[in-house]
């Protein structure tokens, strides 16, 4: 099995940054990619930002430019660098992990933009 914990949300000002991560353990098979999704209240789960065991990295329109995705490969963590942030950015942020036999969810974290 796999655990995924993650950190580094809060609440924080329009226009402002913060830094999520996600440390993975456990049996790790054959990884694919990890990345982040986000739920905002009364929406659908939606892809925020992911990157493949190659670094290949993709981002979803809405925060091209401000996110920013990268990994440690050696400590298995993938971080989002969340900057500019908008109020429409506000949501639980779920990190993920894919490999070789299932894809797996970390509990969540709140994100919440707002003056």
């Amino acid at each position: 099995q796999v655990q995924l914990v993650e950190s580094g949300g809060g609440l924080v000002q329009p226009g402002g940054s913060l830094r999520l991560s996600c440390a993975a353990s456990g049996s790790i098979f054959d990884l694919y990619s990890m990345g982040w999704y986000r739920q905002a209240p009364g929406k659908q789960r939606e892809v925020v930002a992911g990157v493949t065991k190659f670094g290949r990295t993709n981002y979803a329109d809405s925060v091209k430019g401000r996110f920013t995705i990268s990994r440690d490969v050696v400590k298995n963590t993938v971080y989002l660098q969340m900057n500019s942030l908008k109020p429409e950015d506000t949501a639980v942020y779920y990190c993920y992990l894919e490999d070789a036999r299932s894809r797996f969810w970390g509990q969540g974290t709140q994100v919440t933009v707002s003056s």
